[in-house]
């Protein structure tokens, strides 16, 4: 360019650039104040980074109204991402309609349906036809009426109570008595020294597979009968008195049954032996293993209302003394008095209740096992729905629902931006944050009954499961009726509470992401692991601000303790909820197990956090971790 030339072109750019504002004063050491004159005014409604709309924008899915859209489905009329339209049209009228790619649809990491890729993975022990639609009929031909889901808050001691510990007493497992224990002690040292999952979900050479896994359960049996020999000689001498595994059927029976209620009532305990154990119970339920085996496993679950109406007691759980008899004492801002008090009440309770309900074969002490069992359904609430509660009103407290007054107090994100694959502005983020925590506080809030129905899918007779890649190792894939019909009941319930619904409300059940019942299990149990710590984060900044250098600190690094708590939780609420988490929509994005996955995403880059310190001050030892 000719020197004249390069004159006008910097004469021409001062003069279009404000006064103030140029290339020198951006470059000047003075610059992090400064601002261009035409965006001084704070925008308006928020600092969002997107304007807020009404209902799906142009070129996005209509159901997730948070991706771009990739199919049309011309019978519908509708726009959908691969997702949401994969999930609409699964079944029914709506599985033949055609479509047409969308030559605007912006290109995602999408991944092929079964019906354009074929069968992913490695099939064994299984027809090649056998795929995911026929999983799909299997669950649609199923005898599993929707479940009633029981409504009603949790009734206030000494009120009334209505039917509420009816409803909640038949999926309450009774809590295991002293003698029980000891039996609970050797089936998780038999299955710890078990290969049981390591020789029947693989390749088997010689055998046939139901030959090799009756050889595994007798095996199992033979391991326990060994144990009971060395613990208890005289029933030791019972049990290899006639070395007949079908005669002492209901001994294997009681013993497998006290393992399932021992882990529904302690989720954290048998981490590495309830799945092979459910998984030995599975296999044992197909026809050919039973007549090999000669006899069954499996007897069902003994809860508090099995206990009680087995002795026309059920009038027990009417009393409203029994809310007094079976509330959580906490010490937490009370004073000993108080403490003292709620003590003595509800062991004055336990007594009234026991002795006024012994009958013959119901003993006190049986009728106090039912009242500790509730009282530890209480404690189970406390554990992990509880801090959903106080994440929902951390939300409240710190963010406004539909304005940010400041660009911290955004939770807005932006696709690309921070590893966020969605895109919400402010308002549409805090809708979508509060309805995943008020989804997962429903769920946890009905685990047990969650939990009786996922161990009726994997033990029933009429579904079966295929062993398959699904690009996390071999997995059991089977489909869950009863537990995806409660938990689109529970998705019902959320949504009615809440008014409206962001994002996909697909739930993966039975497939490549959530292969059966069990991994569902597993993964909203674990939900108490990434709240809590947060949770009890924020609950010890105030006293972290009462040591002079720590306060120091927290206002040199985040200007007050308002301010720390803020931009944890801002930072949770944005990335914790952002899709992220996978490589592609199906795995993680907006659908209902999605949501999970980005908050564990979250957990794992903690340590990059310029906060983590503020959690290692506080006590935090990992999200695995005791608190």
């Amino acid at each position: 360019m000719p020197p004249d030339s390069l004159e006008r072109s910097e004469v021409e750019l001062h003069e279009a650039t404000p006064a103030g504002f140029s290339l020198g004063t951006i470059l000047d050491d003075d610059n992090e104040n400064l601002e261009h004159p035409d965006f001084k005014d704070k925008p308006e409604g928020g600092w969002d980074e997107e304007t807020k709309e009404e209902g799906a924008a142009q070129g996005f899915c209509i159901e997730c109204e948070d991706q771009p859209a990739q199919l049309l489905c011309e019978s519908c009329g509708d726009e959908y991402c691969e997702v949401c339209f994969s999930a609409q049209h699964r079944k029914g009228s709506r599985k033949s309609h055609t479509t047409k790619q969308l030559s605007r649809a912006i290109g995602v990491n999408a991944v092929l349906t079964d019906e354009k890729a074929g069968e992913e993975g490695m099939d064994i022990d299984s027809s090649d036809e056998d795929s995911d639609n026929e999983l799909e009929g299997l669950v649609a031909a199923a005898d599993a009426p929707m479940v009633a889901v029981p409504l009603g808050s949790q009734p206030t001691p000494g009120g009334p109570v209505g039917e509420w510990f009816i409803d909640r007493a038949k999926h309450i497992p009774l809590r295991l008595k002293t003698g029980e224990r000891k039996y609970l002690r050797l089936l998780e040292a038999a299955l710890h020294v078990s290969e049981y999952t390591d020789k029947i979900d693989n390749f088997g050479f010689g055998l046939s597979k139901a030959k090799r896994i009756v050889h595994q359960i007798r095996e199992l049996c033979a391991i326990l009968s060994g144990l009971v020999l060395s613990a208890d000689y005289k029933q030791g001498q019972e049990l290899f008195a006639d070395r007949d595994f079908a005669a002492n059927d209901a001994f294997y029976q009681d013993l497998f049954e006290l393992g399932r209620r021992h882990k529904i009532m302690n989720p954290d305990k048998m981490r590495s032996t309830y799945g092979k154990l459910i998984y030995l119970l599975q296999d044992s339920q197909t026809p050919e293993v039973k007549d090999l085996l000669g006899f069954s496993c499996i007897q069902p679950i003994k809860t508090v209302y099995t206990v009680l109406e087995a002795h026309d007691a059920l009038d027990l759980l009417r009393e409203d003394l029994v809310s007094v008899a079976t509330k959580e004492i906490y010490s937490e801002g009370r004073s000993r008095r108080e403490i003292q008090r709620d003590i003595r009440s509800k062991e004055q309770a336990i007594e009234t209740l026991s002795s006024r309900y012994q009958c013959k074969g119901l003993s006190q002490e049986d009728v106090r096992q039912c009242l500790y069992s509730i009282g530890d359904n209480h404690a189970f609430l406390r554990t992990n729905r509880d801090p959903c509660e106080r994440m929902i009103a951390y939300l409240k407290h710190y963010f406004h629902p539909t304005q940010a007054k400041e660009s911290k107090s955004s939770l807005a994100i932006r696709s690309g931006k921070e590893g966020a694959r969605l895109s919400h502005d402010h308002s549409k983020q805090y809708a979508y944050v509060l309805q995943s925590l008020t989804l997962w506080r429903e769920i946890l809030h009905d685990m047990f009954h969650l939990w009786y129905l996922a161990e009726s899918d994997l033990l029933s007779e009429n579904v079966p499961y295929r062993l398959k890649d699904t690009g996390q190792g071999l997995n059991r894939v089977q489909a869950a009726p009863k537990t995806s019909r409660m938990m689109h009941a529970i998705l019902n319930r959320a949504q009615r509470s809440i008014g409206s619904w962001v994002g996909s409300s697909v739930i993966h059940m039975g497939d490549h992401n959530v292969p059966n019942a069990l991994m569902f299990i597993d993964k909203y149990s674990q939900v108490y692991r990434i709240l809590l710590p947060i949770c009890n984060t924020i609950a010890q900044v105030p006293s972290l601000m009462e040591k002079p250098a720590l306060r120091s600190y927290i206002e040199d690094e985040f200007g007050s303790a308002d301010g720390l708590c803020r931009e944890i939780l801002g930072d949770f609420f944005r990335h914790g909820f952002d899709g992220s988490g996978a490589d592609n929509f199906f795995d993680a994005g907006s659908c209902i197990d999605g949501r999970l996955t980005s908050a564990w995403n979250w957990c794992s880059s903690l340590e990059k956090k310029r906060f983590f310190p503020v959690f290692l001050l506080s006590g935090f030892i990992g999200f695995d971790g005791e608190w």
